[in-house]
């Protein structure tokens, strides 16, 4: 059988999988456009894809997963550190000896009569110095179509990794079953090393994405200098051309898709101003030999959820849809062969297939209050799609970083900006990111939920040591650290209505971030960081919005901060000896500013 490589390390671990699994055909993926038609011709006549209207929607194929295989599984995933306090509070600990002698039963055999396909792939431009490499292996096409979107797939990503490295992250993948009982998603970050079993979604899956891009990335930054963080990036560009790099973190259903690829509102695009998308949703940052921090998007793709997006709330993020991606869990216009999901806009099909597979009359389907799409259905783009892609989305150095913003839904105690004070105060303000759960999560309404730089289902080890390697960044970047922000978007009036008006409004925000990096504008110092004067937010064009609606918008309620600053110490109990002094000395001096 003829390899995509002569790195004896991928061959050795290849051929170990090969005997683990015993498939009956093994193909290597070379990511060929020869390939690639063929397997997609191959799922196509199994059932396992649908092609769809190839004039409205050229290239893009349609997938179901099974009832019972719909999102990430929190608890049936593992960090398998050697040491228990390696893996920290927030993770599901088990040791590795015990995991693998639990798993390799589970995959013994498990691809008989089945083929295996080996996905070469690079997180990151090829030839960059901020890539790495993984090789999948895998029984299921729908994971070699998705890492062609996804990732840099094929022979080429081992250009990176060299005929003698051993350092690429092996990953191993089966459906198995498709068993819930059975299904693991586990991480053994000393190992470089990733098993997933008896899932067939894509975030357990597509092992370069969460498992790859941030537990074993984050891992394997803090070992060697560099950070592996759940943000988008976004390039703001001035009417003079200049641009400038944002990189931002927000817990899920906070507008994370809608920022990185935000269109600003008309009075900026007639000055001239453009928005750039590098990343929607991860970002590795590394000094550069300038001493600045850089950032690449590892990835080669969007992996978004399809509910709520529509030509209003993320055009761009639509466009990406039109052409060479892979939907899954949508609903199905049988009349045009066609996708729609809830929100894409008010008319679903009469002749539908809900993402279930059963056929239904789309509006009586809906109006007796069910979904026709799975509310956590996805579309797989490429980001090449996107109308707003980054010049520099292949820039092998990454792009310089500015400025760093965090954000949560806060009702009522975040403002809509601040910025801290430092490097290791913007630290403390990403270790208390937090939002308030809406009726969609759990049933109870306004729960402050805490998740630490976004971070809180990703980080591969202990978060206390994570946040000692993000003080340990600050002093190795000094004064060219970017400044750290933090915004909020969702504060609401005395109705429970938000009061900002957000999209692509939240340039205006953007704007004030910018001049903050450029020095060009003032700050007010209040007991939670610097915040701007309200009339430097311009909100010119703004219906209902003034400058008055600004200041209330940043008003500080000091008896919420002291309540905030109870819940942050109960926080950080968890974390025991290894929260870093620093972040307790953050939280006494917040609480002397508000006394």
């Amino acid at each position: 059988m003829a390899t995509l490589t002569k790195n004896p390390n991928v061959n050795k671990w290849v051929d170990e999988m090969i005997a683990l699994c015993k498939p009956e055909k093994v193909v290597w993926i070379d990511g060929s456009k020869e390939q690639l038609d063929e397997l997609r011709a191959e799922a196509i006549s199994t059932g396992e894809m649908i092609k769809l209207n190839e004039e409205k929607l050229p290239g893009c194929l349609y997938h179901r997963t099974l009832p019972n295989d719909v999102a990430r599984v929190e608890d049936r995933t593992f960090i398998c550190s050697r040491k228990k306090e390696d893996a920290g509070p927030t993770n599901n600990w088990c040791d590795p000896k015990e995991m693998y002698a639990k798993l390799t039963p589970m995959y013994d055999g498990v691809m008989k009569n089945r083929t295996m396909y080996i996905i070469p792939y690079s997180m990151g431009p090829i030839g960059s110095p901020l890539a790495k490499v993984g090789v999948e292996v895998t029984d299921s096409i729908y994971v070699v179509l998705n890492m062609a979107i996804m990732t840099r797939m094929g022979a080429d990503a081992f250009k990176n990794l060299g005929d003698t490295s051993d350092d690429f992250v092996r990953g191993l993948h089966s459906k198995a079953d498709v068993d819930p009982e059975k299904r693991y998603i586990v991480q053994f970050p000393e190992d470089n090393t990733i098993w997933s079993i008896n899932s067939a979604y894509g975030g357990n899956v597509l092992l370069g994405k969460k498992c790859f891009a941030l537990r074993i990335a984050s891992y394997q930054g803090k070992n060697e200098g560099w950070m592996a963080e759940h943000m988008l990036i976004l390039g703001i560009e001035k009417p003079n051309g200049e641009i400038k790099y944002v990189t931002a973190a927000f817990p899920s259903a906070c507008g994370k898709t809608n920022l990185a690829m935000l269109i600003p509102p008309e009075g900026y695009t007639k000055r001239g101003y453009k928005v750039w998308t590098v990343g929607d949703d991860i970002a590795w940052l590394k000094p550069g030999p300038d001493g600045r921090l850089y950032a690449i998007n590892p990835e080669n793709g969007f992996f978004g959820v399809a509910p709520g997006t529509n030509a209003h709330s993320n055009y761009n993020a639509l466009a990406s849809t039109r052409k060479n991606t892979i939907f899954t869990n949508v609903a199905i216009n049988n009349d045009d062969m066609t996708v729609w999901w809830e929100k894409l806009d008010n008319n679903p099909p009469v002749n539908a297939t809900e993402w279930k597979g059963e056929k239904v009359n789309g509006p009586e389907y809906v109006a007796a209050g069910n979904k026709l799409a799975h509310p956590n259905s996805r579309f797989t783009a490429p980001a090449e799609n996107c109308p707003c892609i980054s010049p520099e989305f292949n820039n092998p150095q990454g792009v310089p970083i500015s400025a760093i913003i965090f954000g949560g839904r806060r009702a009522k105690t975040a403002p809509l900006v601040y910025q801290s004070f430092n490097w290791q105060h913007g630290t403390f303000v990403g270790s208390i990111m937090a939002s308030e759960t809406t009726a969609a999560a759990t049933g109870a309404v306004g729960v402050v939920r805490r998740d630490p730089m976004a971070m809180l289902p990703f980080c591969g080890y202990h978060m206390g040591d994570y946040w000692a390697h993000w003080l340990e960044m600050g002093k190795i970047l000094g004064d060219k650290a970017p400044k750290i922000f933090n915004v909020n978007w969702f504060r609401t009036d005395e109705n429970g209505d938000f009061i900002w008006p957000g999209y692509g409004d939240n340039m205006r925000v953007l704007d004030w971030i910018i001049d903050r990096c450029e020095g060009t504008v003032d700050a007010v110092e209040t007991p939670i960081g610097y915040e701007p004067k309200p009339e430097d937010i311009n909100v010119e064009g703004l219906d209902g919005i003034t400058t008055e609606t600004v200041a209330d918008l940043l008003s500080v309620d000091k008896d919420l901060w002291k309540e905030e600053a109870k819940g942050i110490e109960e926080f950080y109990k968890k974390f025991g000896e290894k929260l870093p002094k620093e972040m307790s000395e953050e939280l006494k001096n917040l609480e002397a500013r508000l006394a």
